[in-house]
């Protein structure tokens, strides 16, 4: 039986590096990642989302979208959420192969 590394699976049934459709898979990834971290961290607070909603001046039902990836947040509002739970957020950009902003 041959085995496949994640990669090979990813490139054949989603599609190769550079992609319009792997590069809309990996987004929804990360952004399903980041509603995952943000539950989590609102979990650890013991905060519920009526409660988070209310520390960052939006509804329950925008922590919830956010949590479950089901809306485009606006970044403003991302940045409040984590603000809100005490993390610390890090951002690399980078263009052409150069960090551009960190």
């Amino acid at each position: 039986m041959k085995t496949y590394s994640l990669e090979e699976l990813t490139d054949n049934y989603i599609g190769k590096k550079g992609t319009q459709k792997r590069d809309e898979f990996e987004n929804e990834l990360r952004l399903d990642l980041l509603g995952q971290a943000i539950r989590h961290a609102r979990q650890e607070k013991n905060l519920t989302q009526e409660e988070l909603g209310e520390l960052v001046g939006v509804k329950k039902s925008q922590i919830s979208k956010i949590e479950n990836s089901t809306t485009d947040a606006r970044f403003t509002t991302v940045l409040k959420v984590f603000k809100a739970l005490g993390a610390k957020v890090h951002f690399n950009v980078e263009l052409n192969n150069q960090t551009i902003a960190y």
